[in-house]
């Protein structure tokens, strides 16, 4: 399909809403220009119960969803009557939290006669690359990597997209979080890893990598067994750092060595890395060095667009609004849904 920067687009404001887990956010999109990117995180509420209770966080979006989106207007320099669309993730997530974002998108759709479309928070991940000045060609291959999600992606453009390899159990961010319960470094625990691996020696305590031969899918769940056997085995001699850069270099050098055999594979020159364990240096570092090894270009957002954001879903909206696509006000909201 060639160049990213030569496919149409919604070139006008819209509200761009995101409340799929723990983080109330909105944005103001127009193309592929994020005027504003405000994100409401709950992290600080969760940590105490050491992961995400659905209930408390969907109180919680109700109570930050109309200041954020306030926010994200005066940050863009609009108001709301400027708006020329609205929207906003719907799939997959918690269901009580998509509802809260989802009912305040219908709100603004039909107080202002405009557009409403729903997005898969996968997608606005996938989209998510689109906001750099010289984004990904299509097609290209995505590494998209976070709490919920670990998939490599055949990206052919917008709206078309397939899964060539997954994880058949936990995800990367979840072996971050669950490892790092298990090391007593609290949540969430992809930063908390990543700040402790700091200095630590990532060979000291060999873990395993998950599916043995030629895959292109993953496998996390033998990973927090395997933590759990260190620590009872170790006791209070457990190297914590030892340990932490152990953990990361078990989950980031499986996903480096998956994402190049896909990209070996689909004879693909480009590769997005997306999602929130994108945010981790180590990922980010050793796919860069691998990219650059094989002739190939890697891509990643911001750090800003690689946690759950309202800016991707609006990035993600502007490609399918520009096509022509919309929702009624029917719309429903899904605890899951393939990309």
């Amino acid at each position: 399909m060639g160049a990213a920067s030569h496919l149409r687009l919604f070139e006008f404001p819209l509200l761009a809403i995101e409340t799929s887990c723990d983080e109330t956010s909105a944005s103001v999109v127009n193309g592929r220009r994020v005027l504003s990117n405000v994100v409401a995180s709950q992290v600080e509420m969760h940590q105490k119960w050491g992961g995400v209770v659905p209930e408390a966080a969907s109180r919680a979006h109700v109570a930050a969803i109309l200041p954020v989106i306030s926010e994200a207007l005066v940050e863009a320099e609009l108001v709301k009557e400027d708006l020329r669309a609205i929207a906003v993730t719907n799939r997959p997530g918690l269901v009580g939290a998509l509802s809260v974002g989802v009912t305040a998108a219908k709100a603004f759709a039909f107080g202002f006669g405009v557009p409403l479309i729903g997005i898969h928070h996968l997608e606005g991940h996938l989209m998510s690359t689109m906001v750099l000045e010289d984004p990904p060609p299509f097609p290209h291959t995505c590494l998209i990597v976070s709490g919920g999600h670990t998939e490599l992606v055949d990206v052919q453009g917008p709206g078309h997209y397939r899964v060539i390899g997954q994880t058949r159990d936990d995800a990367a961010g979840e072996a971050f979080d669950k490892g790092a319960r298990l090391l007593g470094l609290g949540y969430p625990g992809g930063l908390a890893i990543q700040t402790t691996a700091i200095g630590g020696n990532p060979a000291r305590y060999p873990l395993p990598k998950g599916l043995s031969g030629d895959t292109i899918d993953f496998s996390f769940s033998g990973l927090k067994t395997a933590v759990l056997r260190l620590t009872e085995k170790e006791g209070p001699h457990l190297d914590v750092a030892d340990a932490a850069a152990s953990l990361q270099e078990a989950i980031v050098g499986v996903l480096v060595e998956r994402a190049i055999r896909a990209m070996d594979r689909l004879d693909s020159k480009a590769l997005s890395l997306v999602g929130g364990v994108a945010a981790n240096v180590a990922l980010r570092n050793r796919l860069q060095h691998a990219c650059e090894r094989n002739g190939y270009r890697l891509f990643a957002p911001p750090i800003a667009l690689c946690t759950d954001n309202a800016g991707m879903i609006g990035l993600a909206a502007s490609f399918r609004l520009a096509s022509g696509e919309s929702d009624d006000f029917d719309m429903d909201v899904y605890a899951n849904a393939e990309l």
